[in-house]
């Protein structure tokens, strides 16, 4: 179930390899899908009123989060990090306006941004309290882009309501990082279902989107 006192819309954003890899074992990521499917992935981010990431994106890839569209100028979406215990650098590029830090720990400046304390669970921003902060924030609609222990957490509450999946004609193998961190199912009955909506070829790429049943 959907946590309560939540109105936000959840996507899931995946970019992988064939075996839903995101990172080679020693993190390198930069980039496993094509140029067209990382267009789409900016055409995502304009449609969607926050973008969200967890701390060990930040400091893996010091992203911006922007949606970057040619020959149009795009309202920016709300950039959340989820840092529990407040690591993100002040060079980072995300410690700036538009961008919205939760954490569990007691709020400190970093940089422009905005630092706020949620609830705790499992010592780090329950699902429940990222989504209600995000609802409070004006946003109806979010695009979870990491990392794999992120997707997990959001996928064991039961809160995704989308999967837009990009996977790349590679294999990166077992030792490669997973786009979902463990889920904790004892049951396959446990599992999370979806129902695909569509495939399709975006340059050498594939992407599969799916809806929460």
């Amino acid at each position: 179930m959907r946590p309560p006192n939540s109105r936000v819309t959840v996507t899931l954003k995946l970019a992988t390899s064939l075996d839903g890899r995101i990172a080679t074992a020693s993190g390198e990521s930069q980039w496993i899908t094509g140029e067209a499917a990382r267009l789409e992935g900016h055409r995502l981010r304009a449609a969607h009123d926050a973008i969200l990431v967890g701390i060990e994106t930040v400091l893996a890839d010091d992203p911006e989060l922007t949606a970057r569209l040619p020959g149009r100028p795009v309202d920016q979406p709300l950039r959340v990090v989820l840092d529990s215990r407040l690591r993100t650098p002040m060079t980072a590029k995300l410690a700036v306006d538009n961008t919205l830090i939760l954490t569990v720990a007691v709020p400190a400046p970093i940089g422009s941004a905005r630092v706020e304390q949620v609830e705790a669970e499992d010592g780090r921003p329950s699902v429940a309290a990222v989504l209600a902060a995000i609802a409070h924030a004006g946003c109806r609609s979010v695009l979870i882009e990491g990392g794999g222990q992120v997707a997990a957490s959001f996928l064991r509450a039961g809160a995704v309501d989308r999967l837009e999946w990009f996977r790349a004609p590679i294999l990166l193998g077992g030792e490669g990082r997973p786009c979902v961190a463990g889920l904790e199912l004892a049951k396959l009955a446990d599992a999370p279902k979806f129902r695909r909506l569509g495939v399709e070829s975006v340059g050498d790429d594939l992407w599969e989107r799916y809806e929460r049943l």
